[in-house]
């Protein structure tokens, strides 16, 4: 038992240290049962078995425990044993013999130490209860055989100490020694009798394991009971602090969740980044992050004002209203405004906003690069990404990089659940939310185009529950990339 205790003790703190913490019956959880397993250890008029391992008499146990304070718990436990013992030799009545069957049961106060968050917990406990004992024995004295078997119940005085280790949300191993004093017992039936109340007693040392009951009210469900929760209404999936609150790596006032740059100090009206310019272009999207500029080019001034960016202007001080091409300098003549001019234009017609070759020809999207348009789909109700749906936007990521000529349509749609006015909105959400996927993986936001389409335009009848399934979805189209183009 001796190895058993310390091999128990030292599992349990291995396994304390790779656990997350955890609390096993608090004012989470306020019922707990255990099972368990003792070394009895008997001492009385046939000698003392104290501390002797090798004379142990093995026990089942059951406890349950009630939560009353941070500090103190309210315990029955239960054991059942039986004890056997011939008597020693030498003895005046060496031939004796008893076999007692021992019943406890205890009810009492467990003393807990040490704060209710502590890794490992000591406590002492005083249980009085009941003794029941069933004997069968005989003693040999004086040369005559006296038959000692009898059946009796007493009151029992019960105090020990543990040490409670700490193995998950819900679950905690204990390891205790006590010591049972059954008044006036007779467990060997030896009639001989000293004048205290004591005579017959029994160590019981004890390996367990308890297991709270119940769950913590958390609404959020983010892990943390509304009890200790400071931040109550944290949306779902958001990973958080041990107050509940959501994660805020850079401490600039903006959670991880909404925040575009987790790892830079900014402003909660830059999304969390930073602006050094103070031109309102947050900088990982500023093209002239040291120079105030406009929205509309990213952040770089424009000074003769034709919508040229400073640094690519080729003619700076062309004047006011004047129409310019792309390198800010006096418009030729381009009468379908591809950027080819119509001397050189093979096609003079092109539709505008049509991304165009050399010759003024519209180009197209590359075969390859089409069938990556696949949905995505989410739960109801629902504007989380499906990790399941994180290879099929990387490899847009991929494409979108490969070809930065190229922009991508992002549209969202729901299923007819919920009113008109709340699935445009949601769809409008799931479009942003996969927007915000690829600006995370650092695409460039103008060429990402958003829209919802409510529930107008269904995969499926929403007549099922995996029709509708189909219809809670994010479609894409890969598009050419024209520059300042207004979303929808």
């Amino acid at each position: 038992m001796r190895h058993l205790l310390a091999t128990s003790t030292a599992l349990g703190l291995s396994l304390l240290a790779a656990a997350p913490r955890a609390h096993a019956q608090t004012a989470d959880r306020k019922t707990a049962i255990g099972i368990n397993v003792s070394a009895m250890q008997y001492k009385g008029n046939f000698g003392s078995d104290y501390w002797k391992w090798s004379e142990n008499k093995y026990a089942p146990g059951i406890t349950i425990s009630r939560y009353l304070t941070s500090g103190l718990d309210l315990q029955l436990s239960g054991n059942y044993v039986e004890f056997k013992k011939n008597a020693p030799a030498g003895a005046p009545y060496f031939g004796s013999n008893f076999a007692t069957n021992v019943v406890n049961v205890n009810l009492g106060l467990k003393f807990k130490l040490l704060k209710e968050d502590a890794f490992f917990r000591p406590y002492l406990l005083a249980a009085p209860g009941w003794t029941y004992t069933s004997r069968e024995g005989t003693i040999f004295r004086n040369n005559q055989t006296i038959n000692t078997d009898q059946d009796k119940s007493y009151f029992d005085l019960f105090g020990a100490a543990g040490l409670d280790f700490r193995l998950g949300e819900a679950v905690h191993l204990f390891v205790q020694t006590g010591q049972h004093i059954p008044l006036n017992a007779n467990i060997d039936g030896d009639p001989t009798r000293d004048d205290n109340k004591w005579d017959d007693k029994f160590l019981q040392h004890t390996v367990g394991l308890n297991i709270a009951l119940g769950k913590a009210k958390d609404t959020d469900n983010d892990g943390v009971s509304d009890r200790k929760d400071k931040c109550p209404d944290t949306p779902a999936g958001v990973a958080v602090d041990e107050n509940g609150c959501p994660l805020d790596g850079d401490k600039d006032g903006v959670p991880d969740y909404q925040d575009q740059c987790p790892t830079e100090a900014g402003t909660a009206a830059m999304q969390g980044c930073p602006d050094r310019d103070n031109d309102g272009v947050a900088d990982k999207d500023d093209q002239c992050p040291d120079q105030a500029g406009l929205p509309a080019l990213r952040g770089c001034p424009d000074a003769d004002g034709d919508g040229v960016a400073d640094q690519n202007d080729k003619c700076p001080g062309t004047p006011a209203g004047t129409q310019v091409d792309a390198n800010g300098c006096p418009l030729v003549v381009d009468a379908d405004g591809d950027g080819v001019p119509d001397s050189a234009d093979k096609c003079p017609d092109t539709p505008r906003g049509a991304r165009v070759d050399a010759n003024g020809c519209p180009m197209e999207i590359d075969p390859g690069v089409r069938k990556l348009e696949q949905p995505v789909r989410f739960e109801t109700n629902s504007t989380v990404i499906k990790r399941t749906s994180y290879g099929t936007l990387d490899k847009m990521v991929k494409a979108l990089n490969d070809h930065p000529e190229y922009s991508l349509r992002v549209i969202g749609h729901a299923d007819s659940r919920g009113t008109d006015e709340y699935n445009q909105g949601l769809s409008e959400r799931r479009a942003g939310s996969v927007k915000r996927y690829f600006t995370g993986k650092r695409v460039d936001p103008a060429r990402i185009v958003t829209e919802g389409r409510g529930e107008s335009e269904p995969a499926a009848p929403n007549t099922s529950s995996k029709n509708m399934s189909q219809n809670r979805r994010v479609e894409f189209k890969f598009e050419f990339f024209i520059p300042n183009a207004p979303q929808p």
